[in-house]
């Protein structure tokens, strides 16, 4: 497919942002609608129909639970979001946002699993979230359907978990963001000049040399390349993960908490059908460019057998839809790194959400536009996920990732 090359309208922004999907779009929303920013705002897209970009290929879930503080008030802003989401958005025709608050419930086979839990457990609820910690004679008596042979306990939380539009979300960061001054172009960034210890333009792929007074990476998978052009290294991979939505036979009578088995594969509630992912059965670093389905038998020899034994009425299923998408891996510690470079102050990073970026978009460009019209944070303090961490390899890790 041949990617477009469009010009910019000017020789010179305040802002350019790299990459529109999720990420870039919310910063460039939470900029231009902040009346103290008034600069030029460019977004450069290299693929405007987002066919690929995780934020398409994304299953559209939020959870509170997460092993670390920071990641539960990313979260929990992310849930308030949703649910004022007209407001946020200060249009009469910006739709409401159902958050169906099925939970997430994670299943322990192992006593290290279950302490794991049980500390992440006390960490969310010291942060006013619901999640409780059940027996499997609590989840037997909740989710009858539910096999809960060779499980410990599991940990559920039934308060602004579950499943969201996000699409609907990023389609409003995109229009509202328009509307208010940003401009949009398919194009794609070659380099990046520097001097004095600054970035100071950027390169696109139609041959324009743009001048640029900062410069945000938001570009998913392919942050590590423009993280490169200025010679900083980022530890993030493509990583494939698999997405399969089925139907069954034998209704199980209630909804499926977005369950995440001990086996790795994890499902849940899809309206009138369910969904279920999972990683391959190795999990190497892959091309940006590669969705293909490398091993075909995914499904019937590990996803499968996986949710069948968790939920027997799955035995009898059949498959409606299936698809590949990447995670932006960080493979430090499985965090966001965000904020600007400690040696090239007028660079900033979105990068490695490894598959938590949907539901992290609200906050993460919120704390992005305050860090580049005010220099600092002034709501959530997301200076522990910023990019010293990755000069110094001292990791901030997060337990609770799918």
């Amino acid at each position: 497919m041949a990617l477009p090359s469009e010009p910019p309208a000017h020789s010179a922004y305040d802002v350019v942002i790299i990459g529109g999907a999720i990420m870039g779009s919310s910063t460039a929303w939470w900029l231009s609608r902040n009346p103290d920013f008034q600069g030029r705002v460019l977004v450069v897209e290299r693929d405007p129909t987002y066919e690929f970009a995780a934020t398409s290929l994304t299953n559209s879930c939020i959870r509170q639970q997460f092993s670390s503080e920071i990641n539960v008030q990313i979260s929990q802003f992310g849930a308030k979001f949703i649910h004022e989401f007209k407001d946020f958005m200060q249009d009469p025709e910006a739709p409401e946002i159902l958050l169906k608050s099925f939970g997430y419930l994670y299943l322990a086979g192992t006593d290290e699993m279950a302490d794991t839990l049980i500390a992440s457990q006390k960490v969310q609820e010291s942060l006013g979230s619901a999640t409780r910690i059940l027996s499997p004679q609590d989840i037997a008596k909740e989710w009858p359907f539910y096999s809960t042979e060779g499980i410990i306990l599991g940990s559920h939380n039934p308060v602004n978990e579950g499943y969201f539009d996000g699409g609907t979300v990023f389609h409003w960061f995109r229009k509202k963001a328009r509307e208010q001054g940003v401009e949009y172009i398919g194009n794609e960034v070659t380099g990046i000049d520097q001097a004095e210890g600054q970035v100071t333009a950027i390169h696109l792929k139609s041959g324009e040399r743009i001048e640029a007074a900062k410069i945000v990476n938001s570009s998913g998978t392919r942050g590590p390349k423009m993280a490169a052009m200025i010679g900083a290294d980022l530890p993030i991979e493509p990583r494939r993960r698999y997405t399969y939505i089925f139907t069954t036979e034998e209704p199980l009578g209630q909804d499926l908490p977005l369950t995440i088995d001990p086996s790795g594969c994890h499902m849940r509630w899809d309206g009138a059908n369910f969904l279920a992912g999972c990683p391959p059965f190795e999990d190497p670093p892959m091309d940006v460019e590669d969705f293909s389905y490398e091993e075909d038998d995914i499904w019937e020899e590990k996803l499968w057998p996986a949710v069948a034994t968790r939920v027997p009425a799955f035995e009898r299923v059949r498959v409606l839809n299936s698809w590949v998408g990447h995670y932006d891996y960080n493979m430090l510690d499985y965090n966001a790194i965000i904020g600007p470079h400690p040696d090239i102050p007028n660079f900033f990073f979105m990068n490695g959400y490894s598959g938590h970026g949907l539901q992290q978009s609200p906050a993460m460009g919120r704390a992005m536009s305050e860090q580049l019209i005010y220099g600092e944070y002034r709501s959530i303090d997301l200076s522990p996920m910023g990019y010293e961490r990755v000069m110094t390899k001292t990791p901030l890790v997060e337990k609770a990732v799918i």
